[in-house]
């Protein structure tokens, strides 16, 4: 996918994201996610976030110690003071623009708001299909990225096979399933072992944390 790709899906998703906000009950925003520790509603603030600029960011790690995790959960929570209606507002706000945070590439936002999408939808069973070409390319950025996920090293060993496009990862014993599991998988997120299947799943299941993903995609 080239630069305009990316943005697209990542409007896209922001849109449809903003959709699911404005349908959901106070139960469902107290609901917690995929993110340990985090409801609905913290993951719903955090995405909002996206656009955070350099100074403000310079001065939440500051806040927080120097400590990156715990910069992202604090401003986090600080969001999630906000009134639950304008959470869609504020993503809906953010199609068209390109704005980020400082020193990422355009496939952290993309892989923000696919992962996040599904730590929201899942937990509440709410159908959100995942575009299967932005999830290969989000999928690709994860594996060769290092941090925060350090997927290839954690899953040296393995052959992960998309069943839905053409993306692969690694080698060794198989697994396979849909990118959008493979994506979840990459990051963390043991709700991904549901939909996967072959001879390297059981090795796979005993590497992966009891936790859930990091929020800090």
């Amino acid at each position: 996918m080239d630069r305009d790709e990316v943005w697209q899906a990542i409007d896209h998703e922001r849109a449809s994201l903003a959709d699911l906000f404005d349908d959901l009950c106070d139960q469902e925003w107290a609901t917690p996610s995929l993110c340990e520790g985090w409801r609905v509603r913290e993951v719903a603030a955090h995405l909002t976030l996206a656009h955070f600029r350099l100074l403000p960011a310079l001065v939440a790690v500051l806040r927080a110690r120097g400590n990156l995790n715990r910069m992202i959960h604090d401003t986090a929570v600080r969001q999630a003071e906000l009134p639950v209606r304008e959470y869609g507002v504020l993503l809906r706000a953010m199609v068209g623009s390109r704005a980020k945070a400082p020193m990422i590439s355009d496939f952290e936002p993309l892989i923000d708001i696919l992962v996040h999408g599904q730590d929201i939808a899942i937990p509440l069973r709410r159908d959100r299909p995942m575009p299967a070409r932005p999830a290969a390319a989000a999928a690709t950025r994860v594996w060769t990225m290092g941090a925060p996920f350090h997927a290839r090293r954690k899953l040296d060993g393995l052959e992960l096979v998309a069943t839905d496009c053409s993306w692969t990862a690694g080698q060794g014993k198989q697994v396979e399933g849909p990118i959008a599991a493979m994506l979840l998988l990459l990051t963390g997120r043991r709700a991904a072992l549901a939909q996967l299947s072959g001879p390297g799943l059981a090795d796979l299941q005993s590497r992966l944390s009891p936790a859930d993903g990091n929020p800090a995609t």
